[in-house]
């Protein structure tokens, strides 16, 4: 009994281990058979997540003009029990000129609660950009009255609020499938166009696969759905972190070392020891993220796969995917 314990252990583990995924992080660089370079940690072999419908129609959006709020939801049928609708509901829309069978975008103006800057000028830079807004739900025009409409709420990302406004809607190209493919991750800069990420949706600063964020370029740039930019980050940009920061004044020598190296940062002094530039260290790429629309001075995006961490404030370039 032992022995056949034992051989359907080995089954087993020989059967995982013929499953299991890849570990791309830590696979040599060396040609295979077919002579093919395989993923490295510098070059790892990534797979991009392509954005649903709901991606697409849920990102939200920063418009450099307010949206006009004359048409809004100002209840629905089970009002004022009921303030909370979503899909199959029917809601109350306030205003003139619906058409039986239009289609209307529901979205919200928001506001962020929290004042924290998560990077330097983020509050200005946000401001010349425009204004954030949530794209909340599409509802469907079925009748007409004196005062308001009556429609049905066809899709919604979150549930619909009175308040919230109505726009006429807009159909959104998809965005292409993307081939897995090698990244670079310290690719030097290209030369073509950057931008910086404002912050993310629900104003998340972390972001990861999957999340959705916006930039402060847009179709006054040339961006358009479906581009790809890649996020890049300096060592230097840790200076500029009030945690990370810290580090730079951390002891990073061994005890036996004659001279301790420390890091050579223009805001903290040097040491005696070896001076470790940060400016020299290599720009990394950390991610990539396509544009899902545009207005003319911004971009809603999202990410399609990260290495680490995505931050509010980081760098991106256009990444053609010639």
């Amino acid at each position: 009994m032992k022995k056949t314990g034992l051989l359907v252990l080995l089954v087993a583990g020989v059967a995982f281990a013929q499953s299991a995924p890849p570990v791309t992080s830590t696979m040599a660089a060396t040609p295979n058979d077919k002579g093919i370079v395989e993923s490295t940690p510098s070059v790892p072999f990534v797979r991009y997540q392509t954005p649903t419908q709901a991606d697409i129609y849920c990102a939200g959006f920063i418009s450099k003009d307010r949206l006009p709020d004359s048409k809004y939801v100002n209840g629905g049928l089970q009002s004022p029990t009921s303030t909370k609708f979503e899909i199959g509901e029917l809601v109350y829309l306030t205003g003139k000129d619906y058409q039986v069978g239009s289609l209307y975008s529901i979205v919200r103006e928001l506001r962020d609660v929290n004042q924290y800057e998560i990077y330097a000028g983020m509050r200005k830079l946000l401001s010349t950009v425009g204004h954030p807004y949530g794209e909340i739900g599409r509802v469907r025009i079925l009748d007409v009255r004196s005062h308001s409409a009556v429609a049905q709420v066809e899709f919604s990302c979150d549930p619909i609020n009175p308040g919230d406004v109505a726009v006429p809607f807009v159909e959104k190209p998809p965005v292409a499938f993307h081939v897995p493919g090698h990244f670079d991750r310290y690719a030097p800069s290209n030369g073509k166009l950057t931008g910086r990420i404002l912050l993310g949706k629900d104003f998340d600063t972390i972001l990861g696969s999957g999340v959705k964020l916006y930039l402060n370029v847009g179709s006054n740039q040339g961006v358009k759905a479906g581009d790809y930019f890649r996020v890049v980050r300096s060592y230097t940009a840790t200076l500029h972190d009030p945690g990370d920061s810290l580090s730079f004044k951390a002891q990073i020598s061994e005890d036996t070392q004659m001279r301790s190296p420390t890091f050579e940062a223009t805001r903290w002094e040097k040491g005696s020891g070896p001076n470790i530039r940060v400016e020299d260290l290599p720009r990394r790429a950390v991610g990539e993220i396509v544009v899902l629309s545009t207005t003319p001075t911004s971009s809603s995006a999202m990410v399609v796969f990260a290495l680490e961490d995505v931050y509010a404030g980081d760098t991106v370039e256009l990444d053609p995917q010639d």
